[in-house]
């Protein structure tokens, strides 16, 4: 299988001359890795690629070529549903009743979590329209199944079995508890009716979370005329408009960050309406079933259990940090006091780009000179490099089918590890686009398990982030937030790699969600740490290697 990726890389290294045969613009006078090439490379449409091979739908799966699909693959879901719960339901106690239970999460996973990230991302209203059509009828049918009295019955029994229960390994007990748990945080000890209040209830909440999650990615809009002329173009323009879609807050103009701030996030009516309809829905479906606020039911299956510990935390840690946090701001008011004398007090806007200029003179180097060090193909081999030595594991990028990704400049990664082989794939789906929202995130499209014949099922993720395209002069250069936002999100991509569980159930991130961003915190400590740092940072346009010290970046 090894020899196989060997040929991958050798391919994209291949196409890298093909590439500079043609006059593409070089920004280094040494050459990337495939890795970093790829992710360096100027965007351009590969309309010569795209015609060749046969189509498929998104993410590889046939019926998703066109917004119709969804329709087909929720059918298919549901079908496959009513059989396995039919199954379940006639099956003895025993270890085939957990893997039955976790098949029928895997057939509706595969729909509901693919449809969550498309019906956000996708450029095109259709497909987004079809996936959120999809969502809702995967999601009405999880929680009707999380009230089936029945379908209870059937683990109810296994878990009550003693001397079946001893038998279970480990993982299938723990399994089939957590999937009790469900059940029971659903209201299942209800009457009919109450059961039914909480299903409608848990729909209910499911349209306001997607409702006020679209509208908090919607741009705001404002009068031109109202904006200084010589920051209208920091923003999109339509007509006599000016649309603010995020906070800027990486810009160096300290008014641009002062107007996008105050526009993107002033208050709307709809939202907080929507908001407040969503908090009192939550409260409501969390006293049906027994808790006595929402935040109680949300925790019991975390790390941290109750609110009143989280609380308890959150003080001790704000104790712990504030004369430190103090010391942070202070020296932020310094460098903005520097910077903008005029102008110096600290404002709520200012916070991240005056701790990415801080965190510069760190390295003893002008904030204007930090970024061509940290072009995005340098930092994704340095997460390739790190990646290797930590875990055994190298990324290798791969052509997509045509229709398997939504947008043309989606990178595919291949996580092969050295002894393992292939552990799955990652889409990268980096860079601005209209309509796509401003937001960092990981998204699992196809959780792994063991499947019944004894193959192994591929994890599938995405990473979305919010970076700028490269232009004709520059790859994409990251900003000290920007790398550290990387680092996180292919913390969680590598958590779903390497999470490989014989059940869906609790496969890579699927796990306690406070514990989830253990690995993702624990990646953003190496992309500040200068001896992680030092084995990639290097100039975009010269080659040259930036040793970054502790307290000096040299340039050799």
């Amino acid at each position: 299988m090894l020899a196989g990726w060997r040929g991958v890389a050798r391919t994209a290294v291949s196409g890298l001359a093909w590439a500079s045969g043609c006059g593409a613009k070089r920004w280094v006078s040494t050459s990337w890795s495939p890795v970093g090439a790829a992710f360096n490379a100027q965007h351009q449409p590969q309309r010569h690629r795209w015609e060749l091979g046969k189509k498929t739908g998104l993410f590889g799966v046939p019926e998703l070529s066109c917004p119709e699909g969804f329709q087909e693959a929720q059918e298919k879901s549901l079908q496959e549903t009513e059989r396995l719960v039919k199954k379940a339901c006639a099956a003895p106690p025993g270890p085939e009743i957990v893997m039955i239970f976790d098949q029928l999460s895997d057939s509706l996973c595969r729909v509901a979590d693919l449809a969550d990230f498309v019906k956000i991302a996708h450029p095109n209203l259709a497909f987004r329209e079809a996936a959120e059509d999809a969502c809702r009828n995967i999601g009405t049918m999880v929680e009707k199944l999380n009230t089936d009295v029945d379908l209870c019955q059937s683990l109810r029994k296994l878990l009550a079995d003693k001397e079946v229960l001893a038998s279970l390994d480990t993982d299938s007990r723990r399994v089939a508890e957590l999937f009790m748990f469900d059940f029971e945080i659903s209201g299942i000890h209800l009457d009919e009716e109450k059961r039914k209040k909480a299903v409608n209830l848990n729909v209910k909440i499911l349209d306001l979370c997607s409702e006020f999650l679209m509208g908090s990615h919607l741009p705001n809009r404002i009068d031109k005329h109202v904006l200084p002329e010589h920051i209208r173009h920091n923003f999109t323009v339509e007509g006599n408009y000016v649309q603010i879609s995020g906070l800027n807050a990486d810009s160096p103009d300290d008014l641009v960050r002062e107007v996008a701030y105050k526009v993107f996030l002033f208050p709307n009516a709809q939202q907080l309406h929507c908001l407040e309809e969503l908090l009192t829905s939550r409260n409501l479906l969390a006293q049906l079933v027994g808790y006595d606020t929402f935040a109680h039911r949300a925790l019991e299956g975390t790390m941290a259990k109750t609110p009143e510990k989280v609380m308890q935390f959150l003080v001790k840690l704000s104790d712990k940090l504030f004369q430190r946090t103090l010391d942070d701001f202070e020296m932020m008011n310094g460098m903005k006091m520097k910077l903008n004398p005029m102008k110096s007090e600290l404002m709520p806007w200012d916070h991240p780009y005056y701790s990415g200029v801080l965190r510069a003179e760190r390295y003893n180097i002008e904030p204007s000179l930090y970024c061509p060090f940290f072009s995005l193909g340098a930092c994704m081999e340095g997460l390739n490099m790190l990646f290797n030595k930590l875990l055994g594991i190298s990324l290798y990028v791969e052509q997509p089918e045509k229709g398997e990704v939504w947008c043309e400049d989606v990178r595919k990664l291949a996580v092969v590890h050295e002894q393992e082989g292939l552990l799955g794939y990652i889409y990268c789906d980096f860079f601005q686009r209209p309509d796509k929202p401003h937001q960092d995130c990981h998204f699992t499209i196809r959780g792994g398990r063991l499947k019944e014949n004894g193959e192994y099922q591929l994890p599938v993720v995405v990473l979305m982030l919010s970076l700028p395209h490269s232009t004709r002069g520059s790859p994409t250069l990251l900003t000290p937030g920007m790398m550290e936002n990387l680092f996180h999100e292919m913390g969680h991509a590598m958590h779903s790699m390497l999470g490989r569980t014989r059940y869906q159930h609790v496969t890579g991130t699927r796990c306690s969600t406070d514990f989830a961003e253990v690995p993702s915190i624990l990646m953003e400590y190496f992309a500040n740490d200068y001896r992680v740092v030092n084995q990639f940072a290097r100039h975009y346009e010269t080659g040259q290697v930036g040793l970054i010290g502790k307290q000096v970046l040299f340039v050799n």
